[in-house]
């Protein structure tokens, strides 16, 4: 799925809210190698600031994280952020995909959040609905034009060439996701601010979403109730995580609170896909992001869900060489969207 298409050598760019993440990959189809990456860390304060200075900062990041990783092509593929896009499933009567194209065409004002006129939309059909055999269903994904226009004049006023724009969570199932999983699975990837989530049945995303609650939700938690800095904070929370054992288990009642309501809405939406699916079931979690470096992160969730977690592993079909798994190892769970950005092959 892309918002905007196109094919060719392409590099993937994730701009993320504290850093920004460049991949360039060579292969195809689950057989992937790393040729170049880049990282580099940004203040969350100048991602999300629309200021002349900020974007300027913000463009010197991106290109020293493509300077440094060695990548020559100027074509790449960028990640839209989920709190600018709006993904959801939908049943259409089954028809061909000639008449599927002109009825979505003029049916699109009706499922997404904003005036057709205003905003960018893609689709891609999912094939036949697993709850009713005379419908099929339908990805849609959709982000207002000014956003999308200007995050592209910001990109290509750095010289580069966007050839595709990808919601987020779309790629990072790409990613995520293992081969020949023919069950349910509730993939969750925590970042900074907020956390992306997809349930995916077979190899296609059935419900996406995003929750407000990321790292720095932990680290204000943890700030309030244990009277301690920011810094201090999130090395607790990285360090000793939610073992009941460690630190006597101050750290875990700290954040107790802000957990309750993230797992609260990871079962909400598993709640919500096995209403809409009743006949099938969540085989497990997926985790990645800060869920999979917080210890005992996962088994917080499995007692909270009653679903077994996995940590899930980005680079699952990249080959690297041992001299840059080295140099990833303290980052690499961070790469999920970029990784499966640079995972379309160039096709939509």
């Amino acid at each position: 799925m892309a918002l905007l298409k196109g094919v060719g050598d392409f590099f993937a760019l994730d701009i993320g809210t504290n850093a920004v993440r460049v991949v360039q990959l060579s292969g195809s189809n689950g057989n992937w190698s790393l040729q170049h990456y880049g990282y580099a860390p940004v203040d969350s304060k100048t991602t999300s600031s629309n200021s002349a200075e900020a974007q300027r900062r913000l463009g010197e990041i991106i290109m020293t994280a493509v300077g440094q990783s060695g990548i020559r092509t100027k074509d790449v593929v960028i990640g839209i952020p989920s709190q600018k896009t709006f993904t959801t499933v939908i049943d259409v009567p089954t028809m061909p995909e000639n008449e599927l194209k002109t009825t979505i065409k003029y049916q699109i004002d009706q499922y997404i959040p904003m005036s057709v006129d205003e905003a960018k939309v893609d689709w891609v059909l999912l094939g036949q609905s697993l709850h009713d055999l005379k419908q099929q269903e339908v990805l849609l994904a959709s982000t207002a034009n000014t956003y999308a226009e200007e995050r592209l004049e910001f990109v290509e006023g750095l010289g580069l060439n966007v050839i595709a724009a990808e919601p987020d969570p779309i790629a990072m199932i790409r990613s995520l996701l293992p081969g020949g999983v023919q069950d349910a699975r509730l993939i969750v990837d925590m970042g900074d601010q907020s956390t992306d989530i997809a349930i995916t049945y077979g190899d296609a995303p059935r419900l996406v979403r995003t929750i407000p609650t990321g790292l720095q939700s932990l680290i204000k938690a943890a700030v309030q109730n244990l009277n301690v800095q920011d810094d201090q904070a999130r090395q607790f929370i990285l360090k000793f995580g939610l073992a009941p054992d460690r630190l006597e288990g101050q750290v875990f009642r700290a954040l107790e609170g802000t957990l309750d309501n993230f797992t609260s809405e990871l079962t909400k939406s598993i709640k919500f896909f096995q209403t809409r699916y009743p006949s099938i079931s969540i085989g497990g979690i997926l985790l990645s992001g800060f869920t999979s470096t917080v210890p005992k992160f996962g088994d917080y969730v499995s007692t909270k869900t009653g679903i077994t977690t996995t940590v899930a592993n980005p680079w699952q079909n990249v080959r690297v060489s041992q001299n840059d798994q080295q140099q990833l190892a303290p980052i690499s769970a961070e790469f999920a969207t970029v990784i499966g950005l640079a995972q379309r092959g160039g096709k939509s």
